[in-house]
């Protein structure tokens, strides 16, 4: 979707997944979420949902991966 349409388009498809509280607990929802605001600029935004992913992702490779995105985000504020 967001390669398609963009990263505004796509934000718009998750935020609907958000509000009917579906995939609450998936730490790629926020991931997906994080990545989407990091494109649009909304780089604090985006920081808090790549910690949130971190809390909920049980595989040390991707917390890793999330941190790393967290910080180039608060790099970026």
């Amino acid at each position: 979707m967001s390669k398609a349409h963009g990263p505004a388009a796509a934000l718009k498809l998750v935020d609907a997944l958000v509000a009917a509280s579906t995939l609450d607990n998936y730490h790629l929802r926020y991931a997906v979420r994080g990545d989407l605001l990091a494109r649009l600029g909304r780089h604090r935004q985006a920081r808090a949902e790549f910690l949130r992913a971190v809390e909920l992702a049980g595989d040390t490779s991707e917390q890793a991966l999330l941190r790393c995105r967290a910080a180039a985000c608060a790099e970026a504020e």
